[in-house]
């Protein structure tokens, strides 16, 4: 636990203290946002505010992690994983894509940078790359970072992708869930504040399954009690290393929303949306509750249903739905104050988590799957 509790506040020391620092950097070169021109008319005064942010996001989650480990884990004899390691990879290459993106709407001044392609091959190599990787590295148990198997809580027994069919799933959850914090992050703190509390979920869950690991079978306990802990035990290969992932992506968020925070200072641009969405579906994979993420970051969820709502409608029937999407700007234009939608939106975002850990909770006391 004393390492969690490390990656966690050294990534939230160095994001509050190396946010401001950023912010001054960015604004003496120029790197400011440039805003939709459709969007809501409260917005046309955001424009100019430094983006970007993610860097800081990316760097004190890697110096959370890292810190972590030198202080507590390798003095244990416990070197980094490599469930871990693919993850935090996974982060870091979509956050160069988003740093991409974001670099080319600043230097085009305009609100668009990569081209739907470009993202779209960039999503394709480093998801591919970390779903390719995480069926390597088996250990001496045999586990590898993810599994083949469909998973909600933990495998589904009998329900099985194969290798082709888990890559490709691997990648179209790496690429909805970084589109989905992606569409998410359109009001001041939104994604970052939705994001502290899902990444805080996976540090609970991730713990509790180092504390339940298959690997860690009672000694000296009979035949039954063996079969029982079996039936409730989880075969994440690295728990307590994606604990610390988790901890310190949770940490390097809660930093940046000091700043992130309405009226903002500074935005974190695809930069940090691409890599915090692809963080959450890497931890989510080596943890093996792919499907549980839907329940956990259903604010997520709903912002993205109101987009594919949105358009499916409107090319059906030439009329929208919403006044527009995503969601949380339907309710901008019907009036309601900027900080409302976002605490409100925030309301939403917890009641989705704490559902989430309750249906975790009670699966492990119901001592098997959910029927």
């Amino acid at each position: 636990m004393k390492s969690v509790l490390v990656a966690a506040m050294t990534a939230l020391v160095v994001s509050l203290l190396g946010t401001p620092a950023v912010v001054k950097l960015f604004r003496r070169r120029g790197y400011g946002q440039e805003i939709r021109e459709d969007g809501p008319s409260s917005h046309a005064t955001k424009r100019g505010t430094p983006t970007m942010g993610g860097t800081v996001i990316i760097l004190a989650t890697l110096l959370g992690y890292g810190v972590a480990h030198l202080l507590v884990l390798d003095q244990r004899g416990r070197g980094p994983t490599a469930s871990a390691l693919l993850v935090l990879g996974l982060m870091t290459g979509l956050g160069v894509v988003g740093f991409l993106d974001d670099f080319i709407k600043i230097r085009k001044q305009r609100s668009l940078g990569l081209t739907a392609t470009a993202k779209f091959a960039g999503q394709l190599l480093v998801g591919g790359g970390f779903a390719v990787g995480a069926l390597q590295f088996r250990n001496a148990a045999g586990l590898t970072p993810a599994s083949t198997s469909l998973s909600f809580v933990r495998d589904y027994p009998g329900i099985t992708l194969g290798t082709v069919g888990f890559v490709v799933f691997a990648y179209f959850l790496v690429s909805g869930w970084s589109n989905a914090v992606n569409l998410t992050d359109g009001l001041d703190g939104l994604a970052s504040g939705t994001s502290v509390m899902v990444f805080a979920s996976y540090v609970v869950i991730a713990f509790w399954q180092f504390g339940n690991s298959c690997s860690r079978l009672p000694v000296g306990a009979t035949d039954a009690a063996l079969r029982a802990y079996q039936q409730t035990c989880y075969s994440s290969r690295d728990p307590l290393d994606v604990a610390l992932v988790a901890a310190a992506v949770m940490g390097a968020c809660f930093g940046f929303l000091w700043w992130n925070a309405s009226p903002a200072k500074i935005f974190m641009g695809d930069t940090g949306s691409l890599s915090l969405g692809g963080a959450l579906a890497g931890i989510a994979i080596v943890t093996r509750t792919e499907l549980l993420l839907v329940v956990l970051g259903g604010l997520f969820v709903i912002e993205t249903l109101s987009v594919i709502i949105q358009i499916g409608f409107f090319k059906a029937t030439k009329r929208r739905v919403f006044n527009m999407a995503p969601i949380h700007h339907h309710f901008e234009l019907a009036g309601w104050v900027e900080n409302t939608v976002i605490v409100r939106f925030w309301i939403v975002a917890g009641l989705a988590v704490a559902f989430g850990l309750g249906v975790f909770y009670a699966e492990f006391l119901s001592a098997g799957p959910l029927a």
